[in-house]
């Protein structure tokens, strides 16, 4: 069993290194001139293997953004924030869903999750990691929508967009949670 375990930890990293570029994950964004793949974070990827439904890519890379949708994304975004208590992480990177308590990623892998159950496209829900204006590493879930992209951060029930945030993009996933940008 811990055999298969790293034979599919390996597989993934292979995937996530030699899958095809993608650049609609930018859409909304700052073009770049060139856009490189890179590998989900380890950690992500040790998430995928204990919960593969949360990483499946999804059909839809977008969706059309209603009054009832933005709606529901201020419901879930309110309802996992205040559902979970703040935790970092000590030592070892986690990444999980649906805790009592957790740190950045935790919230935005909750929120994914409840949004694909309430019908929302998983291509359209992506994670992405950054930088906070004052330097710290933080993980946050974003909305890939007709009129942008939208992040829901477990430090704000607020929904911004992009722009809005003082957060600076390292890497986010695209429509496919395994292949990053």
């Amino acid at each position: 069993m811990k055999y298969k375990k790293l034979a599919l930890l390996s597989a993934l990293l292979s995937f996530g290194l030699m899958a095809p570029m993608e650049t609609q994950a930018f859409e909304f964004f700052v073009r770049p001139s060139k856009v490189e793949r890179q590998a989900a974070p380890l950690a992500y990827q040790l998430f995928c293997l204990k919960s593969p439904r949360d990483c499946r890519a999804g059909a839809s890379g977008s969706i059309r953004l209603t009054a009832a949708k933005q709606a529901m994304l201020a419901r879930i975004n309110r309802q996992v924030n205040r559902s979970m208590r703040p935790v970092y992480d000590k030592g070892v990177d986690r990444w999980s869903a649906d805790t009592r308590s957790g740190d950045c990623e935790d919230f935005a892998l909750t929120k994914r999750r409840h949004l694909i159950k309430a019908g929302f496209p998983a291509g359209a829900l992506r994670m992405a990691v950054a930088r906070t204006g004052w330097g710290e590493g933080h993980a946050v879930l974003v909305v890939h929508t007709s009129t942008g992209d939208y992040v829901l951060d477990n430090r704000t029930d607020s929904i911004k967009t992009w722009r809005q945030t003082d957060l600076k993009l390292i890497k986010m996933a695209s429509a496919n949670p395994l292949r990053w940008n």
